[in-house]
């Protein structure tokens, strides 16, 4: 059985070893999901000082004094999320989102880790930048906050930021994310850098010259609705580049919310040459189409824009297959004067730590996504791309846990809302499966465990 190995470096410590505040925890009769170990089963699993001490079959693990015991049984407990792109927003942008409230969004989303992208103002493009968001996290934070520093100074796309100097402070890649870098050249220097400090770049995929004002998917709905298209071919063409830079370099390249079918098949034509080129898709551009655009709401409004209903069906099947490597929520935190504005001053992004789980575990429940790949795409392959020793259920392994309650049915509601933004097109809408429970190193940083 997979679980022998684990199972027989488990040890069961006495009962004069706990107190009250050992943060000892038993989940029992739970389903056990950990695509890195090769587990799905029904068992128990016990959590003590910060990490993951037994998992064992049901039964196998005795209550001791002390001990938080949580009946799991139709439950499904697996590793602690991970989000690989995330807008917190600070510093200089409080006003939309802080470490604090967006790393408690994170929490009661199922996220113990998520990665912050260079946004901020003043972006994240130097050291000093990079050890502030490091240590306000450290202060305030609810899960695990991970840094992407910016390529470029300013997200200018001109002279590349300081990045070794934010690696040595905790940078754990690099992306202009929210601006493409346009520039061929400084991009192929960009790689040559993120290799030889053994980081990865983070690309965000849009032609800035097709994309032009655009504000929707440019198609005949956009003619019919007035508004200024984006076409597909703004994302084709980028992702290409992408391609073609880490052929030459084979610097590790991961693109940003994938959004069109062409778009997929540059990446599936790379991964078959063997390239290190990976690629997410957000919770959005998998449920979502530019039919949404009929509203004339400001919260359907992103960068790149909902697409066709081909387009999520490819989406979908590349999450499926695990072409596309992971779900990832770009939660992007806008205040009401950033959107309750005319459409085409709206700014781009939707808020997701808290949805992004029932969302896409729809595609678990129609059977068309398995559990186990649903599980990896927000575990273990987010936390390769990152070089984390995250995302597992390893004994030992810090005890950063989800519990899923999968078929719970719930409405997300402004008064659930943990993000200072509320620019969420999934309010008031019927979900099912609810996080009851979110551990961070063994802490419960989210807990709605009755």
């Amino acid at each position: 059985m997979e679980t022998d190995n684990l199972m027989k470096n488990a040890q069961i410590k006495s009962p004069g070893g706990l107190s009250e505040n050992s943060g000892s925890i038993l989940i029992r009769g739970a389903r056990i999901v950990d695509p890195a170990n090769r587990l799905n089963f029904e068992g128990d699993l016990w959590v003590d000082d910060g990490k993951i001490r037994a998992i064992e079959k049901p039964g196998a693990i005795p209550k001791l004094p002390g001990m938080w015991v949580i009946e799991g049984k139709g439950f499904i407990a697996m590793p602690g999320l991970i989000d690989l792109h995330v807008h917190l927003r600070e510093p200089g942008l409080e006003y939309k989102e802080s470490i604090e409230t967006g790393t408690r969004a994170a929490a009661a989303g199922g996220f113990s880790s998520i990665a912050c992208m260079a946004n901020t103002n003043p972006v994240n493009d130097t050291p000093y930048v990079t050890a502030y968001i490091r240590e306000k996290a450290k202060a305030v934070a609810a899960c695990k906050v991970h840094i992407v520093g910016a390529v470029t100074k300013g997200l200018k796309g001109e002279e590349l930021a300081e990045i070794g100097g934010m690696v040595r402070e905790g940078a754990v890649a690099i992306s202009d994310d929210g601006m493409p870098v346009m520039n061929s050249y400084l991009m192929r220097k960009a790689m040559d850098y993120a290799k030889a400090f053994g980081i990865p770049v983070i690309s965000h995929a849009e032609d800035a010259n097709l994309v032009g004002k655009g504000v929707m998917n440019e198609s005949a709905l956009s003619n019919e609705l007035g508004l200024r298209g984006i076409p597909a071919a703004a994302e084709e063409i980028m992702i290409a580049r992408e391609v073609a830079l880490t052929r030459l370099t084979r610097c590790p390249v991961h693109i940003q919310h994938i959004s069109t079918a062409i778009g997929l098949e540059h990446i599936r034509r790379a991964k078959q040459d063997g390239l290190p080129i990976t690629a997410e898709a957000s919770p959005h551009h998998l449920t979502l189409t530019e039919e949404c655009m009929r509203a004339y709401d400001t919260s359907y409004k992103m960068s790149p824009p909902l697409r066709t209903e081909k387009d999520v069906e490819a989406l979908i099947d590349g999450v499926k297959t695990g072409l596309i490597d992971a779900i990832a929520t770009d939660h992007a935190p806008h205040s009401l004067i950033d959107k309750a504005v005319e459409f085409s001053e709206a700014s781009n992004g939707i808020i997701g730590l808290q949805t992004a789980v029932p969302v896409t575990f729809e595609l678990v429940n129609k059977g068309i996504v398995s559990l186990d790949r649903w599980v990896e795409s927000f575990t273990v392959a987010p936390a390769k791309l990152l070089n984390l020793a995250l995302g597992t259920l390893r004994i030992g392994a810090p005890a950063d846990l989800t519990l899923l309650d999968p078929k719970r049915e719930w409405s997300f509601t402004p008064e659930m809302n943990h993000s200072k933004s509320a620019n969420s097109p999934f309010f008031g809408g019927k979900l099912r499966g609810k996080v009851l429970l979110t551990l961070v190193n063994g802490v419960a940083k989210f807990s709605e465990v009755e």
